[in-house]
């Protein structure tokens, strides 16, 4: 047995979190026993073990996968769209959606850095430097892509979002840029912006975005997005690589459902532990750690910088006013889903390192903040109830967990974003971690990864993105557990 598989299934034991009865309870069905009422059938903890698997589209070996399983790629960078634009750089947080006709709609983020200039129309651009933005996708009952074309431009740092049910996809920028910070980026000039960036969007699933960006829902460097359909709350999670990073929620002036899009001038807040006053859950926490919460308003959500600030300066600034009132911080929060009443979501780096299992040194001799590998925390809406699901016990069991989706029987479905090989994971409820996908080596790019993992709403294709020099979008069609 190879040593990360003998991890894995330790893994189980040691570094996942049981759900307790209750609202945790039914995210999965597991091997014995699958959640009462719920239909589902028996998932076992495996699919088998992953082999080479060539592309159906040019028979080159992208992924690994189990026996059953297998893939077509499409939209990779570079190629030319519908719109007549090439499809840009480093696709990144997706989701799916019904489409017309038997068709489902992807709508993609594009996490492109500094200020390159705008890809597409430079007239529909939110601001003609930035780099990001978002493309849609529509790919037929065939799985066969049939139209894409650039839906938000001019943004930049899209890195995830989350879908809306009324037919939207939020995107969010993980940068606080604008011309008031200076650029950590080499060579980008942040003087020449027009706009301040570090924002979420709407994007319809016809057509192109409005590019007005709801400013009360934060200037940070925002990574996930998901929507709570009873209360119309917003839940953002903050991706912060060297500062502190909160858990958030944004509550809109009208219900969205009612509205039909999300609205400006609503109230940003963030979570904070009740009694336990900037709780340090970035720390290694104990098997079923469960905390209550309460929520603390941030009165500057959209802040502006004097001149010549720095990033360093500017990037923790939203979540140090949160930490002042009691807020609680984690380590790089990233992908967040909403399932049956809670939202999950994850911590890159949170947890403690494991002996030998330690992160280099981080640029210009700052480590990153957070020593673990990573956890998954769930919180109980109607409860306000804070849940660690899983722990990672070292990299070869789970390295980084990035995007998350979950699967129509309710696994969690976790993108890897480790120092080497990625994988996409399954998580039980039992948190007994299973092997889905290995993405295959790219040649001189050593930083690939997954990103994006959706499932289409009729729950046969998993999509995912491969963000790396030659980027593209995957849809993988097999017998999902």
């Amino acid at each position: 047995m190879e040593r990360r598989e003998f991890l894995t299934r330790t893994a189980a034991v040691t570094g996942g979190a049981a759900f307790a009865a209750g609202p945790f309870h039914g995210l999965v069905a597991t091997a014995a026993n699958p959640a009462p009422g719920s239909g589902r059938a028996p998932a076992t903890p495996a699919l088998g073990p992953l082999k080479p698997v060539a592309d159906d589209r040019d028979g080159q070996v992208r992924l690994h996968l189990p026996d059953g399983f297998s893939y077509r790629s499409f939209s990779a960078v570079g190629d030319p769209m519908d719109d007549g634009y090439p499809a840009p750089a480093r696709p990144d947080g997706m989701a799916a959606f019904r489409g017309w006709g038997g068709t489902t709609v992807l709508v993609r983020n594009h996490e492109v850095p500094g200020t390159p200039g705008a890809f597409g129309n430079l007239a529909q651009a939110y601001d003609t430097l930035g780099g990001g933005g978002t493309t849609t996708l529509t790919v037929n009952r065939h799985g066969r892509l049939t139209d894409q074309r650039i839906s938000l431009n001019g943004t930049i740092m899209n890195c995830s979002g989350g879908p809306m049910p009324w037919g939207a996809w939020i995107s969010a920028e993980e940068t606080i840029d604008g011309p008031d910070v200076k650029s950590p980026v080499p060579g980008a000039d942040n003087s020449k912006l027009k706009k301040k960036h570090g924002y979420i969007f709407e994007v319809p699933l016809r057509g192109a975005s409005s590019s007005e960006p709801v400013r009360a829902a934060g200037r940070f460097q925002h990574e996930s997005v998901c929507f709570d359909p009873t209360s119309g709350a917003l839940y953002l999670t903050e991706d912060n690589p060297l500062f502190p990073s909160g858990f958030y929620r944004y509550l809109p002036p009208v219900h969205p459902m009612r509205a039909g899009r999300v609205l400006d001038g609503g109230r940003l807040q963030m979570l904070a532990v009740a009694g336990t006053p900037r709780a340090q859950l970035q720390l290694g926490q104990p098997k079923g750690a469960a905390y209550g919460v309460n929520w603390v308003d941030i009165d500057d959500p959209d802040p502006t910088f004097s001149p010549g600030a720095t990033w360093f300066d500017a990037a923790p600034t939203v979540s140090r006013e949160g930490q002042a009132k009691g807020a609680a911080v984690f380590s790089r929060l990233e992908g967040a889903v909403y399932q049956d009443g809670s939202v999950y979501f994850v911590s890159t780096q949170g947890g403690d390192a494991a002996p030998g299992d330690e992160f280099p040194p981080g640029p210009g001799g700052l480590s990153a903040f957070g020593a673990g590998r990573g956890q998954v925390w769930a919180y109980d809406i109607r409860h306000q109830r804070l849940r660690l699901v899983y722990q990672s016990p070292h990299s070869s069991v789970l390295d980084m967990p990035d995007n998350i989706a979950v699967s129509p029987r309710g696994t969690l479905i976790l993108c890897e974003d480790g120092e080497e090989e990625n994988y996409l994971r399954g998580l039980t409820a039992r948190g007994a971690l299973f092997d889905i996908a290995r993405l295959a080596p790219v040649a001189g790019d050593p930083d690939a990864e997954f990103a994006g993992s959706t499932f289409d709403p009729d729950g046969h294709t998993l999509y995912v993105n491969v963000q790396s020099r030659a980027g593209c979008t995957i849809a993988i069609r097999g017998p999902w557990l």
